[in-house]
């Protein structure tokens, strides 16, 4: 598979600290894109699925697999083995789309859906910069989406996703 690089230690790409996966290659160069080196196609360097699962489970401590770009899903059948196995060792799987999950799910794609299956939580559109916050979670303009993939697919419509509150299982009850 064609990346850009990889982050060990992030907590900007989705809940916990996560192992990041930048794909290279976008098709939709959206003005503003806060990683413009990774729109080229043949850009980047090429590395197999098996050595950035390697990668992943050198930390004990790691959330899940955040999988952006670039555009994870032109590379959908990689970055899908790739969430496969991230699965496998127990760990979430986060993955950054400039494309509307309802256009996903519909393309009829088989690489896209396996993609889909694999992710638990989706940030869908683009970037537009116009609507850029620095306010949001995990996230870079208002029109993107957390959604829940599993739940988005048993409900046929993309369902947000509801961030945990991570001191919530701390709390006394009170008597």
């Amino acid at each position: 598979m064609r990346i850009a690089n990889t982050v060990h230690d992030s907590i900007v790409d989705g809940q916990g600290l996560r192992f990041t996966v930048f794909t290279q290659g976008c098709p939709h160069r959206c003005p503003g894109c806060h990683n413009p080196g990774t729109h080229d196609p043949a850009g980047g360097r090429e590395v197999s699925v098996a050595a950035l699962v390697e990668e992943l489970t050198k930390n004990p401590l790691m959330a899940g697999l955040t999988l952006s770009g670039g555009e994870p899903f032109a590379q959908a059948a990689d970055c899908a083995a790739l969430a496969k196995a991230a699965h496998g060792l127990g760990l979430t799987v986060w993955t950054y789309t400039g494309y509307l999950f309802e256009h996903l799910r519909d393309a009829g794609r088989a690489d896209w859906t396996a993609l889909l299956q694999e992710t638990d939580v989706l940030v869908d559109g683009p970037f537009l910069q116009d609507q850029k916050s620095y306010e949001l979670h995990f996230r870079g303009s208002r029109n993107q989406r957390l959604i829940d993939v599993a739940a988005s697919l048993v409900q046929g419509k993309a369902v947000l996703w509801q961030e945990e509150d991570p001191l919530a299982k701390f709390t006394v009850p009170e008597s």
